[in-house]
């Protein structure tokens, strides 16, 4: 009757949308949309999913803003403020620490897509907003902090420091609205 889970990840998508297994619905179309899969032979017995959002972080994004990198902004990106405000102070190491950065970002994303949840706001247009309009609070109207993304455009960014602290906490304010 119904087929018992693969051990392989990548063909349990495809066996959800065939609604081969038991305690999910059979509607292939509500099943591709959930992107749920069974992690295992022992969690598909018990019945449980568990629902795969992707990575939340992106390396494009991180070659992006590593553009900037003599900001730091790649470093504040993949939650690693301490660096990013050394990398700020000092244009990126002198542009030494810069370039090595290159090829450190896939590292960089992996450590991160492990350490924040992913969900229904989306890293990567956050941190565009964030980069490119965060004196103006339009990162804050996307996350729907409206009193703070107004006082954010009326002020500048509350004069400049709610936009260095957003670049601080950034990552982990998205996370929190997330879980």
């Amino acid at each position: 009757m119904a087929k018992r889970i693969s051990q392989s990840s990548e063909r349990c998508l495809s066996d959800i949308i065939l609604g081969q297994y038991r305690g999910i619905p059979n509607d292939s179309a509500a099943a591709f949309r959930k992107k749920s899969c069974l992690p295992s032979s022992t969690e598909a017995r018990k019945g449980r999913t568990m629902t795969f959002l992707g990575p939340n972080h992106s390396v494009l994004m991180g070659y992006i803003l590593w553009f900037w990198g003599f900001t730091g902004a790649h470093r504040f990106y993949f939650g690693r403020p301490i660096s990013g405000t050394v990398y700020f102070c000092t244009f990126g190491l002198f542009g030494i620490g810069w370039l090595v950065d290159l090829f450190l970002i896939p590292s960089m994303n992996e450590k991160c897509d492990v350490k924040y949840t992913p969900g229904r706001i989306d890293y990567n247009i956050s941190w565009l907003l964030l980069s490119f309009f965060g004196v103006l609070g339009i990162h804050r109207f996307y996350m729907g902090k409206w009193i703070s993304g107004l006082i954010y455009l009326l002020t500048g960014g509350l004069f400049l420091m709610g936009y260095i602290y957003d670049y601080w906490t950034w990552n982990t304010q998205v996370s929190e609205i997330n879980r």
